[in-house]
Parts: structure tokens; C-alpha cells; sequence
């Protein structure tokens, strides 16, 4: 959960000016694979990394209107196409990293800080309720454009309000009722870079926070496979019953755990992560992602959705 951004968009670059005359840093034809957990796909016709909000918000507001916009975080839960990425690709650097306590135990944090960097802070300060983002690979601007969660709690659970910059450069503050949190979706526009956000705990005793993060470092080494070429979560479950089939166990009786195409591989550790082997490309990543699709359906008669986003040309 550590990219937000426009739907699937297998489109051409659109055409027109970018501003080069920013202050921090702008390049054209940027390689992705390396920014992106998969380690496989395209370049992104323009990569912009803004020195801070106001070169943001100044890049967006000269941007010729209609020119693709999508941010990107950690990179994990992407599959970024091999035919690269149309528009301009926003990374938010150190700049957007920060966090701080306000009163009542909330915590300000910046678009580009990582969901352990949240936590941590939160436990520092003796406020609980955030240990659960110890446990999302990604920054909070993914986060709170996905309504991301682990261990039985999401964003919509603690989020006060975020810090959004619009498509045309316009900042605007958005409380949580304004998102339409579903499942793993929000109603943030296309192009929206959501610059900061603000969580809300309750009082606790670091310790006791510093024990259930571990706790939830722990699981996550245990059941997922962190030290491959992966992800994150390849497929939603297809429903918020927790008494319901998970889609790694639907994914699992369809006889996909293990199955491979290409350099690509369903892993065997925790069926619903797919992993690059070595040298597999976006392609084999997401044809294999569709097989599974397949065989699920044909075996249990559910259809998965995509939880990991897909961008770009194939």
C-alpha cells in the first residue's frame, strides 16, 4: 500500500510541456524498477521528487491540464507495466518524512513517511491504537489513498484528515467522512497527491506498544515472504467476513500455490503473494496474477479482485 494514483491506464503519454525549473528534482525517461518491490517494469516519462510542498504545489499548477499525475511511495502493492509509465510520476522524498504529535494524541506525519516510522513515533509518545501500520509496507500517502490495514484495523479506523494536493497544484485539507472508505478504496481524484495526514490513538505505555509492534513484525516474518522479490498482497478478500474463505485460502484450493509463468512464481510460503523469481518481467507477474484469477474462479466460482495496483503501457 505505498503508491496512489490514477486507475489501470495502459495509455500514451500526453503531450505538452513539463516544468523543468523546479527546485528539487526532475528526470525524463526514469527507469521504475528499481523504486518498486517487483524490481521489474518501465520507465516513467517524467519522475519529479519535489524539494518540498511548495515545489509541488507549483510543478502541479503549471502542469498542462490532463497530464497524467501518480504518486509513488515505497513501491510495494505495484505492478508497474514494462511499457513504462505515461505522465509524470511524483515521489515524495525526506521533505514529506516528518512526523509530530499534536494534542489529544494525534499524529501528524508527513505523505512520504513509512507506515514504521508512524508507529514508531506513535509508540514514543505513548499513543496506541497505530501499531497496526507498523505492519504496512508503505508510506501514508498509499495508505490513506488505499484505506490500507493489517491485523484487523485500517486507516479509516484512526484517520482524523489528510493534506491533499490536487491535480491542478490546489491544497485542500479533507476529513476522513470526505473519502468514502470502502475496502481498500477511497474516492480521492486521479492525480491527487496526498502531502500529510493526521492519526488518531488513545493514551498507552510504550512498552506495551513497543510489544505488540513486535508482535506484529514477528507474524509478518512468519507467514510472509519479506525477503523475496514481491508485492504485498496480491488479491483482496472477497468479503469482511472474517468467517469467510481468505483469498490466499481460495487461491490455495484452486491448486495455485507454487504455480509459476515465466520468472514469475505464486509463493509457497503465503499463496496470496506472488514473487519475481530472478528475472521475471511485469508481464509474466500479471499474466500469472490472471491465471490464478482463472483457476479460482473455474475451481470455487468466486472472482478475485486486485488488491496490488497495475499502471502503465504493456
Amino acid at each position: 500500500m505505498s503508491v496512489w494514483m490514477q486507475p489501470d491506464d495502459a495509455g500514451a503519454a500526453v503531450g505538452g510541456d513539463v516544468p523543468t525549473d523546479v527546485r528539487g528534482e526532475i528526470k525524463r525517461d526514469a527507469p521504475l524498477a528499481k523504486l518498486v518491490w517487483f524490481k521489474s517494469g518501465g520507465a516513467a516519462d517524467w519522475l519529479f521528487e519535489p524539494a518540498d510542498l511548495d515545489d509541488l504545489v507549483s510543478f502541479l499548477a503549471r502542469l498542462q491540464p490532463g497530464t497524467p499525475v501518480m504518486a509513488l511511495g515505497l513501491g510495494s502493492n505495484l505492478i508497474v507495466r514494462d511499457g513504462g509509465v505515461p505522465g509524470v510520476v511524483v515521489r515524495l522524498g525526506k521533505a514529506f518524512a516528518s512526523g509530530e504529535v499534536k494534542r489529544d494524541c494525534v499524529l501528524e506525519c508527513g505523505g512520504g513517511a513509512p507506515g514504521i516510522l508512524v508507529a514508531s513515533q506513535a509508540r514514543d509518545a505513548g499513543i496506541a491504537g497505530l501499531e497496526f501500520l507498523r505492519g504496512i509496507p508503505g508510506t501514508v500517502g498509499g495508505f490513506v489513498r488505499m484505506n490500507g490495514g493489517a491485523y484487523g484495523r485500517e486507516v479509516a479506523d484512526v484517520l482524523v484528515d489528510c493534506d491533499v494536493v490536487l491535480a491542478g497544484g490546489e491544497l485542500v485539507t479533507l476529513p476522513v467522512a470526505d473519502l468514502g472508505y470502502t475496502y481498500r478504496h477511497s474516492r480521492l481524484p486521479d492525480g491527487a497527491v496526498v502531502v500529510a495526514a493526521r492519526f488518531k490513538g488513545v493514551p498507552g505505555i510504550p512498552e506495551e506498544i513497543g510489544a505488540e509492534m513486535d508482535r506484529i513484525a514477528e507474524a509478518r516474518e512468519q507467514s510472509q515472504p519479506l525477503r523475496t522479490k514481491t508485492g504485498g498482497s496480491t488479491f483482496k478478500n472477497p468479503s469482511g467476513d472474517p468467517n469467510d474463505a481468505k483469498a490466499w485460502q481460495l487461491v490455495d484450493a484452486a491448486g495455485c500455490r507454487g504455480l509459476t509463468m515465466g520468472g514469475a512464481q505464486v509463493s509457497e510460503k503465503h499463496c496470496n503473494f506472488l514473487i519475481n523469481t530472478g528475472n521475471a518481467t511485469s508481464a509474466d507477474i500479471e499474466t500469472l496474477g490472471e491465471e490464478v484469477r482463472r483457476r479460482v474462479a473455474e475451481k470455487t466460482g468466486v472472482t478475485l479482485e486486485w488488491e496490488i495496483q497495475r499502471v502503465g503501457r504493456w
